[in-house]
This record gives C-alpha cells, structure tokens and sequence, in this order.
C-alpha cells in the first residue's frame, strides 16, 4: 500500500486526547497532526521520536496532517513502526487478493464490511461457491515490550472480545472465521497474546480457539513511502502449532 505522498519528516513533542499529537516538522513548523490509533500505544509516544506525517489538502479536515509511521531504536536496534490503524484492514485485503496470504487464498470473492453477528460487521467475507464461506477479522499489532516479540492488546478491548465470540459462532454455523493480527513493524518474529493488559481478552481467545477459530500473524515491512504484509510470524499461544 502506498502512502500518500510526500510524508513529513519530525519529533514528537507530545501526544494527547488519543487522537492528537504536536511534531515540531524538519522545516521547523509546530504542527498538530490527527492520531488515528485509539490504543494506549505504550512505548510508541516518548517526546523526541523520529515521526512521519502526511498531509491533506481536504478542506473539511481541521488537522491537515495525520501521523503515519515512526522509528524507534530497540536495544541499539532500528525499528520502524505504522501506528495508523486504518491501514491494516486495506494491508490485508490487497495481500489477500495479490496471494500474499496463502492461507486465505482460493475465494472467489472478498467483501468488506459485511453485516454478522450481534450488530456487527465482519472486516472480510471470503466467498466461492461450494465453499464454506470466511470470516476474517483483523487486528493492528504495535506493541513490542521483549525483543523481538509482538503483543496484542496494549489495552483493554472489549469490542475485540465481541469480535472472537462472533467468530467462533460463524464456526459453529458452518462457517470459517479467522482472526489474523497484523503486526505494523519490522523488528519482531513471533506474538503472544498481552494477557496482562487484558485477561478477558485472553480468555475469550482460549475459547474461540478451542471453538475452532484461526489465527494468523503476519509482520509488515514499512518505509515512507510505502507499507506491505510481508511474512507469517509464530503466534506463541496454547492450542496453536507452532511452526
């Protein structure tokens, strides 16, 4: 996917109200930009990260500026890192329909935003005929508090909960659900779940998973001017093959 271009180059000053963050711009502007990750983005938002911003001309945005990637050092280590979490549903669907996702692939049709379940909507519905069809749900992952391993949630999700019990119920209709998590940076290889930021999450993973729900985990590779899915990472959770 590409992003819009040209981004922005700067230093986080701050961000607040979730949705908001100032960077002081490389041209020496202070700038407030739109943060769109609702998430506690925990280790992400230290004052002096290196950020990248785009820039719209819509005469109906108040924040002109919305904050795309950022870089970080882990361990002496470079890392770049998407936080804008309406990314990942488009990431996957276009990997999906570029045979990225082996594991999705054979459908003949991918729908997005289709009503399920108790008044929901599921991200993906993958359709052949004489094919069970698919549900896929997908979930941005940006924590990283050891070296090298993804963790979902960084707060607690109650709609994500939701989400695996719905799944699990397409299952048991005859369905297939599969939850994928995708991991908006370069520097990990495998994810477990943040238990500790959300135990009920946990739980209901467990159940959905013992229930017959999927999961997959693919990492990213991100620059400023571009983001694509790029390989399936282990996820590290009882019931799961670990490959």
């Amino acid at each position: 996917m590409k992003l819009p271009a040209p981004l922005f180059k700067g230093t986080l000053i701050k961000r607040y109200k979730r949705f908001m963050a100032d960077v002081a711009l490389d041209n020496g502007e202070t700038v407030t930009a739109h943060c769109a990750n609702p998430g506690s983005m925990m280790g992400l938002t230290d004052p002096g990260t290196t950020v990248w911003l785009s820039k719209t001309d819509n005469p109906k945005r108040k924040l002109k500026y919305s904050w795309e990637i950022l870089e970080l050092k882990i361990a002496g280590q470079p890392a770049t890192v998407g936080i804008n979490t309406n990314h990942p549903n488009a990431l996957v669907s276009e990997a999906i329909e570029s045979g990225l996702i082996a594991e999705l692939g054979g459908y003949d049709t991918l729908r997005r935003e289709v009503k399920y379940g108790r008044n929901s909507r599921i991200d993906m519905l993958l359709e052949s005929d004489g094919k069970a069809p698919c549900y896929v749900e997908v979930k941005n992952v940006h924590l990283l508090r050891q070296p090298r391993l993804a963790e979902f949630p960084d707060s607690v999700t109650a709609r994500g909960a939701k989400h695996l019990d719905e799944l699990a119920d397409m299952v048991e209709s005859g369905a297939r659900a599969v939850m994928v998590y995708l991991v908006q940076r370069d520097d990990a290889d495998k994810l477990s779940l943040a238990r500790d930021m959300d135990p009920y999450y946990a739980e209901r993973f467990d159940a959905a998973i013992a229930r017959g729900v999927e999961a997959l985990c693919y990492d990213c590779t991100l620059s400023n001017e571009e983001i694509t899915v790029n390989r399936r990472l282990v996820i590290n959770e009882p019931g799961l093959a670990v490959e």
